[in-house]
């Protein structure tokens, strides 16, 4: 019998159905398992060590909210707010912008684009051994940058004082970070359709008209996105603080996660830190789902 080409096609059965769900849920399984065990697991544990005075010794002892008491009443947990929060605002203030002037710069030359790209990127893949020993060198009193201020007769700085501690820290991370964002930005940039361009130049922008109505724009969801990630990166940070100045002068640059360490091994108040890991937690929950809900109204919008 001839089939004809507007004979319906039988629609799979509930079982094929079933079939199909089963392997892709059977693929899933191993990357279920991994997620469960190295991070739902350790932040149920997280939580429920907050409640207790851990001792792998003679064992855990629950002190129900004393912990969290015991950390609000710490003086140095404020310092440590307080000093990221002026960590962060730095980070923002010198170094969110450097990427995406450095990405607008690369796109706009007309020759040795990948020069620069790789020029750009090789900051990021210094080992931290080798990176902090660096900086070191270069923010010792007879370092290369005080010899050369003395070299044009100004005085000398001192990059280890408390004033300044933060500032340092945050000309190491811009310096040392920047490559990589900068590569995501002109990403970013290169699926920017080169009409707008074109049509922006018929229409006689310059360079910075081209940049304020046509770059910054298309490029608008991915600095939110990046925004984000550095806000909740630098909240976290502790690496430099501990290598560059061990969280002074003076707990200059004493931050949130650095103190948190410092509870659990330096002290072994695990409790107490898993308190403050949590109280993290829940703040960086709260900022997340705001802020995805601010930017679902701005795409609404």
């Amino acid at each position: 019998m001839e089939l004809r080409m507007d004979t319906p096609v039988a629609k799979p059965g509930l079982r094929r159905k079933t079939r199909w769900y089963f392997w892709g849920l059977l693929f899933l399984v191993p990357e279920i398992v991994i997620f469960f065990i190295f991070l739902w697991v350790p932040i149920a544990k997280g939580i429920s060590y907050s409640f207790y005075n851990v001792d792998f010794v003679d064992g855990n002892a629950f002190v129900g909210w004393q912990n969290y008491a015991d950390v609000l009443g710490n003086p140095d947990f404020y310092t440590a707010i307080r000093n990221t929060l002026v960590y962060m605002g730095l980070a923002l203030l010198i170094g969110f912008w450097v990427p995406i002037a450095m990405a607008i710069a690369v796109s706009e030359l007309k020759w040795f684009k990948g020069f620069a790209r790789i020029v750009g990127y090789l900051p990021s893949i210094i080992p931290a051994i080798v990176l902090y020993g660096m900086w070191q060198w270069f923010y010792d009193p007879v370092g290369p940058i005080n010899s050369f201020l003395n070299f044009v007769g100004l005085p000398e700085f001192d990059f280890y004082s408390k004033e300044h501690a933060m500032f340092s820290l945050i000309i190491l991370e811009t310096w040392q970070n920047f490559g990589s964002a900068t590569l995501i930005y002109v990403a970013g940039l290169a699926a920017v359709p080169r009409e707008l361009y074109e049509a922006s130049e018929l229409d006689g922008a310059g360079v910075w008209a081209r940049i304020r109505y046509v770059t910054l724009p298309s490029l608008k969801g991915l600095i939110l996105l990046l925004l984000v990630l550095q806000l909740i990166a630098t909240s976290q940070a502790f690496q430099s603080q501990l290598l560059m100045f061990g969280g002074g002068p003076d707990n200059a640059t004493l931050t949130y996660l650095l103190l948190t360490t410092r509870e659990a091994f330096t002290f072994f108040n695990f409790g107490k830190a898993s308190a403050m890991g949590v109280l993290m937690f829940i703040v960086l929950v709260v900022f997340s789902v705001a802020t995805l809900k601010l930017r679902k109204g701005g795409d609404e919008a």
